[in-house]
Parts: structure tokens; C-alpha cells; sequence
């Protein structure tokens, strides 16, 4: 894996176990020489992974819209900055980007680029693994609620599988990791 797409707050968020969990995955993606690829803002998780992931080594791509250029939330000190139209311009680009996707605590932006990840690996667009990191439990309820939609009948077990999930960044990017080589090999997850 060389680039990594961290999907993540614009805000803290109220436990610094969150901020932790950021900036622990910024410090492993520069350890281990792998990318970060993200949103571009400079606020919140978001701007303490780039900021952790610059402060380590390592290099971070930001991707976004215009209108946050806009409104000044623009991290200006990125490796690249890569500014979009549009949230689906900034998706495209993250997929076109990365390899794998992680997904810190974060709110509506981060559930959208969640999901739409997943969706477009349902219906083909791509192959690449997606992990939630699970700090402190902050995805316990989601993922009951995806089993929930699982034994509905509403979503293959093979398609549950796809949905990762790992309590720390480091076990994260390990898991991503093995799901990119897998899918390299013609295995999938």
C-alpha cells in the first residue's frame, strides 16, 4: 500500500482519545512510508493527521472543494493540495488516489465518503479495502446496525465482510495492508 485515504472530522470531537487516534495514524502512515491521502482541511482529526503525518516525514495529499478553500480552512502546508468543484469531485479523487481507505471517528462527511467508498466497490467502480478504526469503540453502534441491515437481507454476508474494522491505526493500516496484497493476488478479504 502507498497511499492511504483517512476519512475523518472536520472537529475533535469530545474525547482526546480521538486526537490521539489521529495523530498515532499520521505518525504510522510517515513510519511506514505510506501516504496520506485526505480531505485538505486544517481543522480537527483531519488537520491533526496531516499535521502528524508532515511532522514524522511523510507526505500528505489534500483534496478539497473549492468552498472550503474559501472559507479558509484550507491546510496551506501539505506536500500537494489539490483543490475540487465539488464533494463528488473530492471522492472521485480520493478513490483515483489511494489504495485503501480508514475511517477515524468523524460526522455526515465522513459517513458519505464511507459509504460512497463502499457503494462504489459494490458496483464495481474499484477493488480497494476500507477499515473503520474503532477508537474507543466509536463504531460499536454502526457496525451492530450493518449486522442489523445484514440479517434483514438487505446486504450479503460477503458484502459484510468488506466493512473492516480495527481498534487501533496501526492495526488498521495491517489489515488494509493485507487486504491490498490480497486483492493483488486475486483474493479478496
Amino acid at each position: 500500500m502507498k497511499r492511504l485515504a483517512v476519512y475523518c472530522g472536520a472537529a475533535p470531537g469530545s474525547d482526546p482519545a480521538f486526537a490521539d487516534a489521529a495523530r498515532a495514524m499520521g505518525v504510522a502512515l510517515a513510519e511506514r512510508g505510506i501516504d496520506l491521502v485526505y480531505g485538505g482541511g486544517r481543522l480537527g482529526l483531519m488537520g491533526i493527521v496531516a499535521d502528524a503525518v508532515l511532522e514524522a516525514g511523510g507526505r500528505a495529499y489534500g483534496v478539497i472543494p473549492e468552498a472550503l478553500v474559501e472559507q479558509e480552512v484550507a491546510h496551506r502546508g501539505l506536500t500537494e493540495l489539490h483543490t475540487v468543484a465539488t464533494m463528488h469531485e473530492r471522492k472521485a479523487r480520493f478513490t483515483e488516489l489511494a489504495d485503501g481507505f480508514a475511517c477515524l471517528p468523524g460526522g455526515i462527511g465522513t459517513l458519505d465518503e464511507l459509504f460512497e467508498a463502499w457503494t462504489d466497490q459494490a458496483l464495481g467502480y474499484h477493488a480497494k479495502p476500507f477499515c473503520l478504526v474503532n477508537v474507543g469503540g466509536f463504531w460499536n453502534d454502526m457496525v451492530d446496525f450493518i449486522d442489523h441491515v445484514a440479517a434483514s437481507g438487505f446486504l450479503s454476508a460477503a458484502r459484510r465482510r468488506q466493512l473492516l474494522v480495527a481498534d487501533t491505526p496501526g492495526a488498521a493500516i495491517d489489515t488494509l495492508d493485507e487486504a491490498v496484497r490480497n486483492a493483488s493476488q486475486g483474493m479478496t478479504w
